[in-house]
Order: structure tokens, then C-alpha cells, then sequence
């Protein structure tokens, strides 16, 4: 059941940075017809979203024609989207009106040919990264292999991204690689799109223990909105809801935020979660037509927990000034070697 939104809720999305820190577009480069569809991110007052380049079930060379693509697309349309390289640049983008747009990798077989790899994706605009993504790889376990902890290649790799300034995401990684990292990493970790194991006993969800462990650093949980993940296929905004009250009880609404991983091209997912059972295994509750949460739903996700007695501040910072302040902390904490300032502008 949708939300009806008051003025409050809506006065309140005016005024704040509102923050998707994970969604699918095709991972097709020649085709473009599906990025238009980020007007609907925009029509919602999401001021930045998160777009998944690769992931560890596709080649690692995607990542770098999806950039191409995506970033040549964003270029054109620059009276309504802008690349956020900054974070100065996702506040001017909320001035202006504009949706700004970063990029992330699922996975660490993107970076597993060389550590430089990360400062390259980091250039062209990818700002956080996960280890593993269900599969074990070089750098540590997947959620659903037999987890065989991090490596020290993904230690390398966890150096690289904290010395160019690329936030590290433990969401679809193994509970011990996880746990490893969180212990290892000198940034704050997030979980870029995972919900509560304690509401949902699912692989993809994580116990209350990492949740803690991230907060510890000073990190964020981000929830996400796939059915199987909250719920029997449900994706309703009070079970989002639920699960994100169960996190904030937990770990406290300063270490909590969304990324809804909204998937643009249910076809293309049916088509991954048909030809990949070693990422989506069918006993595991994978199905096509999977539910998902629309972007659409910013506003009643914020009327929902306005209703649930939180503040105006505590609002701010799920729907998107937690995701800020890391990024604050994180990005380009150091300067890159080899990051010129044509590249910045390319």
C-alpha cells in the first residue's frame, strides 16, 4: 500500500540530499534507451544515484564501455544530469535542480588483473566498490560459497581504494571476508544494498553483528528494496520500512540509508537469474519477476518514517546525508598519481 505524502514530507525531501546508492541500468553499451529513465530518479527528489557498471557475473572489460557510455550520455544531457566527481558537486547539483550520478562495481574481478585498476575506475567516476559479489574471487568470499576469508590481494586492494579515495562496500561478500574487511579498513565501510538477516534469513542479508561492526567505523547500512530480501517477494514500503527501523534500533539512524538496487530492465534480470544458478540459485529464492521498490517511493519511504516518529534530521540523514557524510570523509582523501585533471574533465 503507497503512502499518501503530506507537506511535511515533502518539505522535508526540498530541503535534503536525497541519496539512491544502488541501481541497475542495462548492462548494455550500445544501448541507450533505458537512460532516460533517470527522470524518474530525478521527478522523485533523488539528488544522487548510484550506477552499477559490472558486476563479477560479466566481463571485467563492461565496466570500462559502460563508463564510456554512461558518462557520454550524461555529457549530453547536462541541463538535467551531471557526474558527480564531488561531493561539492552533488550539492550544487540539489541547487540546480539537476540529478547527479555516480557509478559503482559489484565485485572484485574488475580490479583482480592490478591494484591500479582502482585509481583508473576511480577517475571515471566510481565511487565505491564491493569485494565479492555471491562468488568467491581473488580478493575475498561471496555470500553464498564456502567463504574463504580475505586474501591478501584483497587487503592490496582495500589499500588502493583507501588511498584514492574509493569507499569499500561489503553487500553480497561472505560473512567472514566481511567481518575481515570491516576489522582491516582504516575508512568507514558501507553496505551498499542489503537488508536485515534478523527480518529476512537470507544469504544476501547480513546479521546484526556486521551491521554493528559497520557502524562501528563509521559506516552505513543501506537497505535495499528486492522483494526476496525483505520479505516472501515482498516489496511493500512498510516492510522497507520495517527493516530499516530494525536497523536504526540496532546501530542507530546516523549509520543507516538506502540504496533500493531498482533494476530498470526486468527482462534483462530474468535473463541473468535464468542463465547464472551459481549466482541465483533457484533454492535460494531466486525467481524472475522478482518485486522491487520504485524510485518513485522516496516520498512515502520519508512520510513512513516521519509517521514512525522519527525527526526531520533523523529523516535526512536515511534518505541521504549519512551516504554524504561518508562520502565527505572518503572520497579523494588522497590524490591519486596518476588521475590528471584532463581525465577529471573527460
Amino acid at each position: 500500500m503507497s503512502l499518501a505524502v503530506g507537506t511535511r514530507a515533502r518539505s522535508l525531501l526540498g530541503r535534503t540530499v536525497v541519496w539512491d546508492n544502488h541501481a541497475c541500468m542495462p548492462l548494455r553499451p550500445a544501448d541507450e534507451s533505458f537512460l532516460p529513465q533517470l527522470a524518474r530518479h530525478r521527478a522523485a527528489g533523488v539528488t544522487l544515484v548510484v550506477l552499477n557498471v559490472c558486476y563479477d557475473g560479466s566481463p571485467p572489460e563492461t565496466a570500462f564501455a559502460m563508463l564510456a557510455s554512461m558518462r557520454s550520455w550524461i555529457a549530453r544531457h547536462s541541463e538535467h544530469y551531471v557526474l558527480a566527481r564531488t561531493v561539492e558537486d552533488i550539492e550544487a547539483a540539489k541547487q540546480e535542480g539537476r540529478l547527479a550520478v555516480a557509478f559503482d562495481i559489484e565485485g572484485g574481478q574488475a580490479v583482480e588483473a592490478h591494484p591500479g585498476l582502482v585509481e583508473i575506475f576511480y577517475g571515471l567516476g566510481v565511487r565505491w566498490m564491493l569485494l565479492a559479489y555471491n562468488k568467491n574471487n581473488r580478493l575475498g568470499g561471496g555470500c553464498q560459497d564456502e567463504d574463504c576469508g580475505l586474501t591478501e590481494y584483497g587487503r592490496r586492494i582495500i589499500d588502493e581504494m583507501e588511498r584514492v579515495g574509493m569507499v569499500l562496500c561489503c553487500s553480497h561478500t561472505g560473512y567472514r571476508t566481511a567481518k575481515e574487511a570491516i576489522e582491516y579498513s582504516s575508512n568507514p565501510v558501507i553496505f551498499s544494498h542489503s537488508n536485515a538477516r534478523a527480518l529476512k534469513d537470507h544469504e544476501r542479508n547480513i546479521p546484526d553483528d556486521l551491521m554493528q561492526a559497520c557502524a562501528r567505523t563509521g559506516g552505513v547500512v543501506n537497505l535495499n528494496g528486492i522483494g526476496i530480501f525483505l520479505g516472501d517477494n515482498d516489496n511493500t514500503t512498510q516492510t522497507l520500512i520495517g527493516h530499516i527501523d530494525h536497523v536504526v534500533q540496532l546501530i542507530g539512524p546516523e549509520h543507516v540509508g538506502l540504496g533500493l538496487d531498482y533494476v530498470f530492465d526486468g527482462a534483462e534480470l530474468d535473463d541473468y537469474v535464468r542463465a547464472r544458478p551459481d549466482l541465483f540459485p533457484p533454492e535460494k529464492g531466486y525467481r524472475t519477476g522478482l518485486a522491487m521498490v520504485e524510485p518513485e517511493r522516496f516520498p512515502a519511504i520519508a512520510e513512513g518514517l516521519l509517521k514512525r516518529g522519527y525527526s526531520d534530521g533523523q529523516v535526512q540523514g536515511v534518505l541521504g546525508h549519512n551516504n554524504l557524510r561518508v562520502a565527505r570523509q572518503v572520497w579523494g582523501k588522497a590524490s591519486p598519481r596518476f588521475t590528471s585533471e584532463a581525465l577529471r574533465e573527460a
